[in-house]
């Protein structure tokens, strides 16, 4: 039996059990730097496999140690820990138990599928040189992200620059298939906060008031120009208010109006242009119609360019575990991760995996009170990254 057939055989074999861990993490989820429970549970998962070097980082994460025959190379695989501030409305025995928090982004998932990837690989550690570092990563969904605060712990510096691989579920691919892109992949992403603060009263009197609803309207209209008239049309940008709060009435100017929003784009030095630029204009438009404006624009994420040989030999790899028709090459993706760091400073791959199944209704989308997985995919995500890790290593 080849190591190809020995991973299926694996993966199929512990497939079962590891439904159940991924049950139990989507039953207790746990947001962004809280994950104490979620680090316990996960930490006793690896020690029942047999995984004993085992160090806390980032204070939620962890990052353990398989050893093969010899020291030779190492490989980091990451998973993130975290939960979303959403409440589920999935009617699943497994639904969260935690009210307002859930794994709606599949990092569940993430962590279930490294697990069985340890357990696969801990049992053929006698079959393959080199190290491989398990990274269970706190944070994903919170800046500053946990990643830069992993990368600034002893035990993540001593690795030095070594390969590191990751995946994300995507419910829009179906089970069974992975998707990879090199080069530029995920879109880098910044936050924008902007109070507009006019001068409330009552709206049959509006020459008394100064009106922060109106400007508002004036500023997320004028906005887009940013994205459709100041971005070359070969940078691919986006622009998108999410959240608009004018706490008025029906007869009533507010005070105030606050805006929340996000950039995002693939060019760095762009993307400095393109906040100074917005911020600019915003104030510009605000104090040109009589009110005050406050601009915060924290600089979140880079964006992740995967390393395109490594990429394009973990692409080979997965054809040749899955078969050539269930590898798909993938588009630009302007959702952000903060895997993103650690490929600016390592050879890195960062693919997607299947999860979606229109045949029994999953198709609920990342970041959804319905989001949910076709459990099947814990098989192909945890056999095919140990057998990704491996090859790395040879």
């Amino acid at each position: 039996m080849n190591t190809i057939e020995k991973i299926k055989q694996l993966a199929k074999t512990y497939s079962s059990e590891f439904i159940g861990i991924r049950r139990f993490l989507h039953q207790h989820p746990e947001l962004s730097f809280k994950e104490y429970e979620t680090c316990s549970y996960v930490r006793q998962q690896l020690m029942a496999i047999g995984i004993h070097k085992i160090e806390s980082v980032a204070k939620t994460g962890l990052l353990a140690t398989i050893n093969g025959t010899d020291k030779g190379k190492t490989i980091l695989l990451r998973a993130d820990m975290d939960a979303l501030p959403i409440n589920e409305e999935n009617t699943v025995e497994y639904a969260s138990q935690n009210k307002g928090v859930m794994h709606a982004c599949g990092h569940d998932v993430h962590m279930t599928s490294l697990l069985l990837t340890a357990k696969i690989l801990f049992e053929l550690r006698n079959e393959f040189s080199g190290t491989i570092k398990l990274l269970f990563q706190p944070g994903e969904e919170l800046m500053p992200g946990g990643a830069t605060l992993v990368m600034k712990e002893v035990a993540y510096k001593t690795l030095g620059s070594i390969p590191h691989l990751g995946q994300h579920v995507m419910p829009n691919l179906p089970v069974g298939k992975v998707g990879f892109r090199p080069g530029l992949f995920m879109a880098s992403m910044d936050e924008i906060y902007i109070t507009v603060i006019g001068k409330g009263g009552h709206a049959a009197v509006p020459e008394e008031c100064i009106d922060p609803i109106l400007i508002a309207s004036h500023i997320i209209v004028a906005a887009q120009q940013v994205v459709s008239r100041m971005a070359s049309p070969k940078t691919p940008s986006v622009l998108s208010f999410g959240r608009i709060i004018g706490d008025g009435a029906n007869n009533v100017i507010p005070d105030k109006v606050t805006i929340e929003g996000t950039f995002r784009t693939y060019d760095e030095v762009w993307r400095t242009e393109a906040i100074e630029k917005l911020t600019k204009m915003v104030k510009s438009i605000a104090e040109g119609m009589g009110a005050e404006c406050l601009v915060d624009i924290p600089r979140g994420y880079p964006h992740l360019k995967n390393d395109l040989t490594l990429t394009n030999s973990m692409k080979q790899g997965a054809i040749s575990f899955l078969g050539e028709d269930n590898v798909e090459d993938l588009d630009l993706w302007m959702a952000a991760e903060d895997f993103a760091y650690y490929t600016q400073k390592n050879q890195a791959c960062f693919y997607l995996l299947g999860v979606g199944n229109t045949e029994i209704g999953i198709t609920s989308g990342l970041h959804t009170p319905t989001f949910n997985i076709d459990e099947t995919a814990l098989e192909t995500g945890g056999g095919l990254m140990a057998w990704l890790a491996m090859e790395s290593l040879a």
